[in-house]
């Protein structure tokens, strides 16, 4: 949703440089980071409480429409807020129709790449309408788009760590039933969205599709763990591993592994396996922690029972001396 600038007899006498909370001698950076400063903190989309929020993210807007251009930010020093009646230096309006006010501006430079891929719902969608509307000389205004459809998908531990692909049901509007195949991102978390541009719903008067938001729920793994971008496993080994130490198959996101227990490991101990965490796309992979837990036989033989006695004769070992309450 865009929200409408005001007109200009509504801006007639706002101060652009307090709005933005710069000097008048400010720089082009400086006016370019006050306004991506300003544009987060106020716009509405993550003020739904503050009834103030959006007319303030408007006067943020309609502040930096006029400054970051040098020709507008000339005259209105000049003339203030009056240039915009002066004949040809304010910005009366498109002749052939288009909205006034608008500049073509990347919006990545200020918000970020992940701002158009959108992970929080909104700043994409307003950044390239607001780009579409300054294009061209013959900017016409753009028809509504159609609704986006939420999709709730539970996938399982592993698909979210290792990625994949799953089919999804989408029932359209019409009553049209469609199968989409959705790519699941490798290392994606829970409670993160997929947003599928353009196979929303269509608009009756034309406009482009909505898109489709899939919200992801991972079911929990039985052994596994998932700490950022680390995993954690307790790995159970018998006494005899523990104690003479061993090499155990451990299974991981990349494969089976061989893991070297060393000889006399506690139950408790943490074994780190490099790399072999949760890999996502351009970051660094996590580790694999394997805590060891030492299993003993359900029965016990009187054999055993007596090999047990005897060491513990020759053990001088007091594990809970530290234990104090």
């Amino acid at each position: 949703m865009l929200w409408p600038i005001p007109t200009y007899n509504e801006r007639m006498d706002e101060d652009h440089y307090k709005t933005l909370g710069i000097s008048r001698n400010a720089s082009a950076a400086d006016i370019q980071k006050a306004y991506r400063e300003l544009a987060r903190k106020y716009h509405p989309d993550l003020n739904p409480d503050d009834k103030t929020a959006k007319t303030k993210f408007q006067q943020v807007q309609t502040a930096f429409d006029v400054l970051n251009d040098s020709k507008k930010r000339e005259m209105y020093d000049r003339y203030g807020s009056a240039f915009e009646s002066m004949g040809a230096g304010g910005p009366r309006g498109d002749p052939n129709g288009g909205p006034a006010g608008f500049e073509d501006v990347d919006f990545s430079q200020f918000f970020g790449d992940k701002f158009q891929h959108d992970p929080s719902g909104g700043f994409g969608d307003i950044f390239s309408q607001f780009r579409r509307a300054g294009r061209g000389r013959r900017a016409r205004p753009q028809p509504p788009r159609g609704v986006d459809l939420r999709y709730p998908l539970e996938i399982p531990f592993q698909t979210a760590v290792t990625g994949g692909e799953v089919q999804v049901t989408v029932r359209r509007n019409t009553g049209k039933v469609e199968t989409i195949a959705v790519k699941i991102p490798q290392g994606i978390g829970d409670g993160k969205k997929i947003r599928l541009r353009g196979q929303g719903e269509s608009h009756p008067a034309g406009g482009p599709r909505g898109d489709i938001i899939i919200e992801v729920k991972v079911t929990p793994h039985r052994y596994f763990k998932r700490r950022g971008n680390h995993l954690d496993v307790v790995v159970p080994v018998t006494l005899a591993e523990a104690a003479l130490g061993a090499k155990i198959d451990l299974p991981t996101p990349q494969g089976t592994i061989a893991l070297t227990v060393p000889k006399g490991t506690s139950s408790g101990a943490k074994l780190r396996v490099k790399g072999h965490g949760v890999h996502p796309r351009n970051s660094e992979p996590g580790d694999l922690l394997a805590e060891i837990q030492i299993v003993l036989p359900d029965d016990l033989d009187e054999r055993t029972i007596e090999l047990i006695h005897e060491f513990e004769r020759h053990n001088e070992q007091t594990p809970r001396s530290d234990l104090k309450w």
